[in-house]
């Protein structure tokens, strides 16, 4: 089971990734060492692999930088669940093979260190059991984020086209 760390509303990218560290700290490996470094002091430390961050609303807001998708991805997080997203963070986070989970009913029930599990083909949550649906993902978004991104994915699509070609 995931461990839930829970925050609130309005989680700019300045504070997912702190913007001081956007043109020094260049080796992506190095970047979960700052998530969240700003808000919470023991995630980077204490995260897990598989583990969920649930916020408020408009998760993500702020400037474009991948870089606060890609901390909590390469610190672990499986998923992001969010009262709502800035759109642009959504997108990155799709690309990037982090989900990104639309569900205002969890994030409500869900407290900072409840367990959590994602069943993603049936578009459920649980969190200490309880079931929270949340809207299904496009099968082309599935298909991004099981391959790990969309760089991934379209490598693995190319790959597929020149297999047929060659058949």
């Amino acid at each position: 089971m995931s461990k839930i760390w829970k925050y609130g509303d309005d989680i700019n990218t300045d504070v997912i990734f702190p913007g001081k560290y956007t043109y020094s700290v260049r080796d992506p490996q190095e970047y979960p060492k700052y998530a969240l470094e700003d808000l919470d002091p023991n995630f980077a430390t204490q995260v897990q692999m598989g583990d969920v961050v649930v916020a408020g609303k408009n998760f993500g807001n702020g400037s474009s930088r991948e870089q606060a998708v890609t901390c909590l991805k390469l610190a672990g997080v499986q998923a992001v669940v969010a009262v709502s997203f800035a759109r642009i963070y959504y997108r990155n986070a799709i690309n990037n093979g982090l989900l990104a989970i639309t569900c205002p009913a969890a994030v409500a029930f869900a407290q900072a260190g409840d367990t959590c599990h994602i069943d993603l083909p049936n578009h459920t949550l649980y969190i200490n059991e309880t079931p929270f649906e949340f809207p299904p993902f496009s099968e082309t978004a599935v298909q991004i984020m099981e391959a790990g991104g969309l760089v991934a994915f379209v490598k693995r699509k190319l790959a597929k086209e020149r297999e047929a070609q060659t058949s």
